[in-house]
């Protein structure tokens, strides 16, 4: 009988192979062995996504593979992400997609796949998506989270737009920023409220722009009432 923590390494180590089969087997073996299916997504197929990010950082990975890999992990979370027991409540509402020109969405597809296992409703409007289409998205989904992402310089400039639109019409959506070029400091010149650097700290980053969004909705609503 596989321990714990054979099957997260089994997991894990089959997202860095891109071996399917393996990733399977052992999301399968996770579920009999009543492994907690959220600790063998986070710290099996997402610990295993991270090495790959690593790989492709060492160019020793090149985007073929980690497509692959992406693939692997999926093939494991469509396994586990139904025992995942649900949440009595969203933990909120997030609009997602690559910026305008770029249609890099491997990151996007990450971070994405991290909202969903942390309880988010997701409204994924793809790759190459129009600057006003965030907008649009955002006013009729009403999402506390508008999340980007750019590959190249070029299409990053595009979110800076985005977020002058989006503030304007609705100042308390948080906004968040990752892709290669960008960085925290270009997240803060452009207004945005939050950078992601891994898809991992997309999810931790978003929770904590949630909790300062719903502050702020308190101190409103508590100001009116006065």
């Amino acid at each position: 009988m596989a321990t714990k923590e054979e099957i997260l390494k089994e997991l894990a180590e089959g997202v860095v192979e891109y071996d399917e089969d393996q990733v399977k087997e052992a999301a399968q073996k996770a579920l009999d062995e009543g492994i907690d299916p959220l600790e063998a997504i986070m710290d099996g197929l997402a610990a295993g996504m991270e090495e790959v990010g690593r790989l492709y950082d060492s160019n020793e990975y090149f985007v073929p593979e980690v497509l692959m890999c992406a693939d692997a992990l999926y093939a494991g979370l469509d396994i586990l992400r139904p025992h995942v027991p649900k949440t009595n409540e969203s933990k909120g509402a997030v609009v997602i997609g690559t910026v305008q020109g770029d249609v890099h969405d491997i990151g996007k597809n990450l971070v994405k796949m991290m909202f969903d296992v942390g309880g988010f409703d997701v409204y994924d409007l793809g790759r190459d998506v129009p600057l006003e289409k965030f907008v649009e998205e955002q006013l009729r989904t009403d999402s506390e989270i508008v999340a980007m992402s750019a590959m190249m310089t070029t299409t990053m400039l595009g979110m800076k737009k985005v977020i002058q639109m989006i503030k304007e019409k609705n100042p308390n959506v948080a906004i968040m920023l990752g892709g290669a070029p960008v960085t925290k400091d270009v997240a803060t010149l452009f207004g945005a409220d939050g950078y992601a650097e891994s898809a991992g700290n997309a999810v931790s980053e978003a929770i904590k722009m949630i909790g300062r969004l719903r502050e702020l909705r308190t101190q409103d609503a508590q100001k009116e009432a006065q």
